[in-house]
């Protein structure tokens, strides 16, 4: 006889488990099927964004931050420091010890919720059933009145450039290396690109970035996309624009990389080490049994409506695997909504809304339309920039590089649109969330006092900038 639950989750992930969280605090019987193992073969919650992702990118982002600061930054500060040194098994200690301990923390929700944990692989079969099986081989199945969907996405993987798990490597492998590399190949200077080509780069190795597409961060405002270039290239990162690899070998403990570069000439590069980051792709493979009814779209991903429901009764999909950002707060959001919905209760994610951010230095954040996808709509805007070189919090931090941004309607000066590239930038666009969440206009911030000296003041003199009214930068005419 199968177990029966209310709502059984496939995905312990940022997506799954605040799903499985909300659906137990809304009284149902919860189970939740998560197949992530770590590599001496343990169990973990928390998906590849804790264990593989967002976190111990970040921790290795504030390390490595801490190193650059100390070499190229304490001196303006009247500190002189010398004879710094990196203890990399000390760093990755310190990585793997927080991540342990926010997976445990997971398993402890969990507990405390009445979410019954299953370590290993889930997927829906018909009639509201789900199959279970365990890491060891055991099966069984399982009774679900709603089955929601989270199983996440895995590394997009190169024909030409096969994970060998040494030489070439996917963004967790890079995350995990115990040598620093002479020199680092990265192909892809997207988000997990960028990010991890930093950390090297801090820690000495040459990095060298191959990109296909001709511009860089398109997804990004055109001006914060500039000047991230700028300081990406000053940090010395080798960012080659254009570039389409075409193969690339493993030998003698080196990689040669043979590519065409965006005058079409054949250039080749060699690396110690290659880091495969071109993006991710939703993790669908053998989630669906046949009859489901469940339909994937021709990328592999779970097509559902703005509700993430999928069209048959009671199955829902969230987070990477479904459309939209490939981000673990959308996905968090929508697991929530869905929870809340399968409850009788009101729920919804405002896609409009969504922030995005780089965790470099400096920062990179946005949220809303970019200026130059307002301008292709043909709605009258208007502009406001204010830079972190004005800005005494920042001056003081010896971090003036950057600006904030915000594009606003000309009729009735709703905010379209804010980037902010420079320090804390993750942390600021919170309030331009808000902001746009609640319609705000450009006024609206204006009349907003900010503490002084704060950084969260550029965005209000960038506001007042877009009426020409700012009171700590000239007007532009």
């Amino acid at each position: 006889m199968a177990d029966s639950y209310d709502v059984v989750v496939i995905g312990g992930g940022p997506a799954g488990y605040p799903a499985a969280i909300r659906a137990a605090q809304n009284k149902l019987s919860v189970a939740c099927i998560d197949e992530w193992q770590n590599r001496d073969g343990s169990s973990a919650l928390g998906g590849t964004c804790l264990n593989a992702g967002c976190i111990p990118s970040k921790v290795l982002l504030e390390s490595t931050e801490l190193l650059h600061r100390a070499q190229h930054e304490f001196a303006a500060h009247g500190i002189k420091a010398s004879g710094i040194t990196v203890d990399l098994a000390a760093m990755q200690k310190r990585r793997a010890t927080i991540v342990k301990g926010m997976t445990q923390g997971i398993a402890g929700l969990f507990k405390a919720a009445g979410v019954t944990a299953l370590a290993g692989h889930g997927r829906l079969l018909a009639a509201g059933r789900v199959e279970y099986t365990a890491h060891d081989g055991t099966a069984r199945e399982l009774a679900a009145k709603h089955v929601i969907l989270a199983s996440g996405s895995v590394p997009v993987e190169l024909k030409s450039l096969p994970f060998d798990g040494k030489h070439i490597i996917d963004s967790w492998g890079a995350l995990e290396l115990e040598a620093i590399p002479q020199r680092l190949g990265v192909i892809g200077a997207g988000v997990i690109g960028l990010e991890l080509g930093s950390v090297w780069r801090r820690l000495g190795s040459e990095v060298v970035v191959l990109e296909a597409l001709p511009d860089f961060l398109p997804m990004a405002d055109g001006a914060v996309s500039k000047e991230a270039l700028r300081h990406f290239r000053k940090l010395g990162l080798d960012i080659r624009l254009g570039t389409k690899v075409t193969a690339a070998k493993a030998a003698k403990g080196a990689v040669d990389v043979a590519y065409t570069d965006a005058q079409g000439a054949v250039q080749s590069v060699k690396v110690d080490t290659l880091v495969v980051a071109v993006g991710r792709k939703p993790n669908s493979h053998n989630l669906l049994a046949e009859g489901t009814g469940v339909k994937l779209d021709e990328r592999g991903f779970v097509v559902v409506d703005h509700a993430c429901r999928t069209g048959v009764p009671n199955v829902w999909a969230v987070g990477d695997l479904v459309r939209g950002p490939m981000l673990a707060h959308k996905g968090k959001e929508e697991g929530v909504m869905v929870a809340d919905l399968l409850a009788g209760r009101y729920g919804e994610v405002n896609y409009q809304t969504i922030p995005s951010v780089i965790y470099t230095a400096p920062e990179i954040a946005w949220v809303g339309q970019t200026e130059e996808q307002v301008k292709s709509s043909g709605r009258p805007y208007k502009v406001g920039m204010f830079p972190f070189m004005a800005s005494g919090r920042a001056r003081a931090m010896e971090a003036g590089a950057g600006f904030a941004k915000i594009v606003s309607a000309m009729d009735d000066d709703e905010i379209l649109g804010v980037h902010v590239i420079g320090p804390m930038a993750g942390e600021l666009i919170a309030e331009a969330v808000l902001a746009m969440e609640y319609s705000a206009s450009t006024e609206d911030l204006q009349r907003t006092i900010h503490a002084h000296p704060t950084l969260s003041e550029a965005l209000h003199e960038a506001a007042l900038a877009a009426d020409k009214r700012a009171i700590d930068i000239p007007n532009k005419a």
